[in-house]
């Protein structure tokens, strides 16, 4: 049964006859996902770096979820591709309020209705896949990969790589941007063990496997941008902090050329540095918003209030930066705290603070009991951060 399938997979891929002449050859960045923080991070990285004359790839956008309004947003991308991207805020000291005109869109397909036409260009013009699909964008139930058009994520990856390593092509790059730790390791096992079951015990599922594992590049990435609000019909308001990091991996292929993308040996120091001084900020300002009963509603706010904004620069100075340091330069880890510090008091940012304080001891566990645990062993007091965890039951 399985074999019959891979089989079906393979003629399916051999006699697509889908036009693509409408997708211009150098759309070679194969995207899932259509939130506005790819439309107003990825795809404006790559737009800029476009005008600047620094690469040539532009994004075929694929919309996977079955939601109507996702599909509406998806036609209405594929009309038009061109977007406004609106960039408020402060960024090394300088006031910034602009409006970028995105142009890296090459097209948009819809997976469950245009299935045959995204498998051909895959195989025929794809070098890298981007992805954002959500905190649950990994989770694959009873999905299978033999499906005709496979319900989840990593199987639709599957299929589609499986589509490709039939038809005789080289290897992709795949570089996810999901908020997940090592996302391109826990991606490629997924998919990986999709291929295994899928396939069977068999010499072709064994080749396929190997090619996975050896011929495409995973390479995880850690992206970081607030993008508070969207445009009517398409389009975004976001801060003008941008970052992706992307692991360097041998032969891994890069989307595009700008200043925030970093191509990075490592990424633990940035990982670090967003957990443990931006999320953990976020997280201890809710500890003491909830301590002093909720006496402003958002993150500017609270960068005004003395009550609020003296305690938590007290603690990231003294508690925080000093336990990290024994990892992490100094001069890294400062810089990384003014820039932290100005997102906050962006002036055009409605950050609500109760929507921080969702699962919020969850987030202290997570963000502040390994800066303590830490300090601990270097035999550094952290009494805030401490009374925060004390707390966090007690405050809610």
């Amino acid at each position: 049964m399985k074999n019959a399938a891979m089989k079906n997979v393979a003629m399916t891929s051999a006699t697509m006859t889908s036009d693509l002449s409408d997708f211009p050859s150098g759309a070679s960045i194969i995207q899932f996902g259509t939130g506005r923080f790819l439309l107003a991070h990825v795809d404006a990285l790559v737009s800029a770096s476009l005008e600047a004359g620094t690469s040539d790839q532009r994004i075929l956008v694929v919309q996977t979820s079955p939601r109507e309004e996702g599909k509406r947003k998806a036609r209405a991308l594929a009309r038009q591709c061109r977007y406004p991207v609106r960039v408020r805020g402060r960024r090394d000291g300088v006031t910034i309020d602009r409006e970028e005109t995105i142009a890296s869109i090459a097209g948009c397909l819809i997976a469950d209705e245009q299935w045959r036409t995204l498998e051909r260009h895959v195989v025929e013009r794809a070098r890298i896949v981007v992805s954002n699909t959500a905190d649950n964008g990994y989770e694959i139930g009873d999905d299978s990969s033999l499906a005709a058009v496979p319900a989840s994520f990593p199987g639709k990856l599957t299929r589609l790589l499986r589509a490709r390593f039939t038809a005789g092509k080289d290897g992709l790059t795949i570089l996810p941007c999901e908020l997940i730790d090592r996302n391109a390791d826990q991606l490629r096992s997924l998919v990986v063990a999709m291929a295994r079951r899928d396939g069977g015990e068999t010499a072709e599922t064994a080749d396929f496997v190997a090619w996975l594992e050896q011929r495409c590049v995973w390479a995880s990435t850690l992206v970081d941008r607030i993008v508070s609000a969207p445009l009517d019909p398409l389009g975004a308001v976001a801060e003008p902090y941008a970052l992706w990091a992307i692991e360097q991996r041998p032969g891994m292929a890069v989307p595009c050329v700008h200043p925030d993308v970093q191509v990075v040996d490592d990424l633990t120091p940035m990982a670090t540095c967003k957990l443990h001084i931006l999320n953990l900020a976020h997280t201890f300002l809710v500890h003491l918003w909830q301590q002093q009963g909720h006496p402003v509603a958002l993150v500017r706010e609270a960068m005004e209030t003395p009550s609020l904004r003296d305690p938590l620069t007290a603690v990231l100075e003294t508690e925080v930066l000093p336990t990290l340091a024994a990892e992490l330069p100094q001069t890294q880890l400062e810089t990384y705290l003014a820039a932290t510090l100005e997102r906050f008091a962006n002036p055009y940012l409605d950050h609500r603070i109760a929507d921080i304080a969702q699962n919020h001891d969850a987030k202290l566990i997570r963000r502040l009991r390994p800066v303590v645990e830490k300090a601990r062993l270097l035999d550094r007091a952290t009494p805030a951060l401490q009374a925060a965890l004390d707390g966090s039951s007690s405050s809610n």
